[in-house]
């Protein structure tokens, strides 16, 4: 059997993008708030939409593992964009709380996030974004274990 070179595959092609966005979302985000990276963004945006939520679905959301996503936390502790306390009926579970640090930097950050997303998908008509949207939904179920 013969295998395609992996870099001639769609699945590259989408490795790459995800790679060149991640990379320009961190150049912009850098610009306006010096000390976060863009996964400590998603973690303080998706705190900010459910305060309930806890580390392991929070691991999950962001694609991260449970020691990855302690160690981020454990840094956003120190750097004053998370507080963290014992969850009162589960002493292992933590309650995770935004700070006012925090949210001054979701502030600062939405509007990088809008122009991040609108960089990336500039010269794709709707139709495409929706027709990319449902094809890639599809490889994603594709790959469900």
């Amino acid at each position: 059997m013969n295998v395609k070179n992996p870099t001639g595959t769609v699945l590259y092609l989408i490795e790459k993008a995800i790679k060149e966005y991640r990379k320009i979302s961190q150049k912009n985000i850098t610009k306006i708030v010096k000390d976060i990276t863009v996964d400590q963004c998603l973690v303080l945006i998706i705190l900010n939409k459910n305060t309930e939520i806890s580390q392991n679905e929070l691991a999950n959301l962001i694609f991260k593992d449970n020691a990855s996503i302690t160690r981020m936390v454990e840094l956003m502790v120190k750097k004053d964009f998370l507080n963290r306390t014992i969850h009162p009926e589960d002493r292992r579970k933590f309650n995770l709380e935004i700070t006012e640090k925090g949210k001054k930097t979701l502030k600062l950050i939405n509007p990088i996030i809008q122009i991040n997303r609108d960089t990336a998908l500039n010269g794709l008509s709707l139709e495409e974004i929706n027709f990319l949207d449902k094809t890639l939904n599809k490889i994603i179920s594709n790959c469900k274990i």
